[in-house]
């Protein structure tokens, strides 16, 4: 059995330049360390902090409170599918029946 291959790709955050490891496409860690990237610059142009450390983990907080809002809706949309996909296959049921 091969190890797992393991990329490893150099993005910069915020004026830092990082190596980041791992079986992820490079684009994809480096469109995610762009995102990252802005929203610490958002941030740190918002509120005039410039503390490294507090633009991070404010910059954290942010995209945590974007993904937790996305997670929610991912979960009431797949809610809503499963109640229209039974109400159809009980609707589909009857037809079946009737005909």
């Amino acid at each position: 059995m091969n190890p797992p291959t393991q990329n490893s790709t150099r993005v910069e955050i915020y004026d830092q330049s990082y190596q980041i490891g791992g079986d992820s496409d490079g684009d994809y860690v480096r469109r995610l360390a762009s995102r990252v990237d802005g929203k610490m610059r958002q941030i740190a142009r918002e509120t005039r902090v410039v503390d490294t450390v507090r633009v991070a983990v404010l910059a954290s907080l942010n995209l945590a409170d974007e993904n937790e809002a996305l997670r929610e809706r991912c979960e009431r949309l797949e809610r809503l599918l499963l109640e229209k996909s039974s109400t159809y296959h009980q609707m589909l049921e009857r037809y079946l029946r009737v005909g």
